[in-house]
């Protein structure tokens, strides 16, 4: 090894030792006579210190010569510092440099490496390597190393076993679209990236291994978003003969080991929530349930009153801000532009202060009552000093764009504390959705989900009806799981997939290795999946995946470091029987 040390190692114990460090110059300090350099690896920064009448006169001057992030190595005696700092755990001693040797030159970096960098997110995107040396990023990483290090141990110790499955797949219709690859020995034939491991962990369980799990990446070409990428990383798992408590008390059991053992959190049991009280009383099928401005429907006592905009009303519903009547009309009209936002789509926007006093102002005053008012407050339960907020118009449009409102409030307010932890458990899902572009119906969550079995006698005549026996995981508004107990009979599959529309020569030609698997005795069994980044960018505090992967894309789907994707060679196109006629322009 080049040293003896780290630079995040030594500390006053150690005054004394003649001591070896590697690692890049952070900064340096000129003072004439005393001359100081902050050595960092990914350990930590140690100071070296080099003086006049002490240090070698050309040592000195071969300090002074080096540059940011020059890679050094250094020799000398560990002393105590006189002016100790204690923001760092090295801070109570230096090193007293008695030999110098420079391991590698360095360009003057493009942005600062330190905590608080000055360089932008695309700048630090093309340069990730250097951005990999700032220590939040450093941490960002490992605290993904201890969860996916703690994600093993818990699964290990419950008798799961992690099995690889192929990257090179078949393409099939899973909602998302498929990146393709070429195949150069089958011309004219592709392969595609998984979206998911779906079929393979069902096979694996018909395959008798009971308990499979896999960290395992997966691909999908959509739109990206700050917690979206092409490329993504799952905890994915599935067990053998289980009912829905099963998976639920295991990954339950799973998630608070995570939080107790790498946040130091405890976590009571979590709630749960059916997905038809997620949509009525928060508008989403993933709660932020950190606070509460539950939705209160309001049609009874408000439609009917001579105010159009709610007597035509599908739905009139509000939510109630505690402490919030003290907003300014300028505030209020900022809530009013935020809601009538194209991405909610919300009309317009009615409030109703509830006045120290009691008494209540509302925009609407002129077509309701003191009394009516009244019982918009008794409905809310608002007492003085809270704000009413209520939207009116088609109930699916007007519940998504109040519960974008209600989250909006909430961060305005305070209530969304990145160190406060609500999961919960949503369930009962439908089992399909009806896409009135296509006239069809979609499933859910995929095509493999199996319906509650009390609800299986509707497929034929109510199948808009019919729960699925799936679940969410939800921490703080944020999706960090979800799974399924599976379809394991060939006759119900079969079904499932004519919903969906599929002939059968479709479903055959699609998924007949996995129905004819079923028929060799596939065992009942179900399983979940886990966003692994997201997990990550939730326990570290961060909006946003990229934090938490050690080479992101951006927006575009790019990796501008190392310029991917790019055109390949037209030799390689002629070898895959690709053509490049008809791209589009730019």
């Amino acid at each position: 090894m080049f040293r003896t040390h780290t630079c995040g190692e030594l500390r006053l114990d150690n005054v004394g030792e003649e001591v070896i460090l590697t690692g890049w110059v952070q900064r340096l300090r000129d003072k004439g006579g005393m001359l100081w350099i902050d050595l960092r690896d990914r350990y930590g920064i140690t100071q070296l210190s080099f003086e006049e009448g002490q240090t070698p006169a050309s040592l000195l001057e071969q300090a002074r010569d080096l540059g940011r992030e020059y890679v050094i190595k250094a020799t000398g005696k560990v002393v105590e510092r006189e002016s100790k700092n204690d923001k760092i755990p090295t801070g109570g001693i230096e090193l007293r440099v008695t030999n110098l040797e420079v391991l590698n030159a360095a360009k003057l970096p493009p942005f600062m490496i330190e905590d608080e960098t000055d360089g932008g997110d695309d700048l630090r995107m093309k340069y990730r390597y250097l951005d990999l040396r700032r220590a939040p990023v450093r941490r960002n990483l490992e605290l993904r190393h201890r969860m996916m290090r703690e994600t093993r141990a818990y699964l290990d110790g419950r008798n799961f076993i992690e099995v690889e499955t192929p990257y090179l797949i078949k393409s099939t219709p899973e909602g998302a679209r498929d990146f393709v690859v070429p195949s150069r020995m089958n011309a004219g034939e592709f392969y595609a990236l998984p979206q998911s491991p779906q079929t393979f962990k069902q096979l694996l369980m018909v395959s008798g291994f009971d308990k499979y799990f896999q960290i395992v990446k997966c691909f999908r070409d959509e739109d990206l978003r700050a917690d979206r990428q092409p490329e993504f990383t799952q905890i994915d798992c599935e067990m053998s003969f289980v009912s829905q408590e099963d998976i639920l008390n295991t990954f339950e059991g799973f998630i608070r080991h995570l939080f107790d053992t790498v946040k130091g959190v405890k976590i009571e049991k979590l709630p749960r929530m059916t997905y038809a009280d997620a949509m009525k009383y928060y508008g989403s099928d993933k709660p932020d349930t950190r606070f509460d401005m539950r939705f209160v429907e309001l049609n009874p006592m408000a439609k009917n009153k001579g105010f159009k905009v709610f007597d035509d009303a599908e739905l009139v519903v509000g939510i109630c801000a505690e402490n919030a009547a003290s907003y300014t009309r300028k505030q209020l009209d900022e809530l009013t532009d935020f809601v009538k936002r194209p991405q909610i789509g919300a009309t317009g926007l009615v409030y109703a202060r509830v006045n120290e006093d009691g008494s209540i102002k509302s925009s609407v005053d002129k077509f309701y009552t003191a009394e009516d008012l009244q019982a918009w407050a008794t409905a809310f339960n608002a007492k003085p000093g809270d704000l009413i907020l209520i939207l009116a118009g088609d109930a699916d449009r007007t519940r998504k764009a109040l519960n974008e409102l209600r989250l909006e409030m909430g961060s305005r307010l305070g209530l969304r504390d990145k160190n406060v932890f609500s999961p919960l458990w949503v369930v009962d899902f439908p089992l399909l959705e009806w896409d009135d572009e296509s006239k069809r119906y979609h499933a859910m969550h995929h095509p493999f989900t199996s319906p509650k079995p009390e609800d299986v006698e509707l497929i034929d005549d109510r199948p808009g009806d019919i729960r699925a026996n799936a679940y969410d995981m939800v921490i703080n508004g944020v999706e960090v799981g979800g799974g399924s107990i599976r379809i394991h009979d060939r006759s119900l599959q079969e079904q499932m997939f004519r919903l969906l529309g599929f002939s059968q020569a479709e479903a055959e030609a699609q998924f007949g290795f996995l129905m004819s698997a079923f028929e060799y005795g596939a065992p009942p069994h179900g399983g979940i999946a886990f966003g692994f980044d997201r997990l990550c960018s939730l326990f570290g505090g961060s909006d946003s995946i990229r934090d938490y992967i050690a080479f992101p894309k951006n927006n575009s789907g790019r990796d501008v470091m190392i310029d991917a994707p790019a055109p390949i060679a037209d030799a390689q196109l002629d070898e895959l029987h690709i053509s490049m006629k008809n791209l589009p322009k730019g």
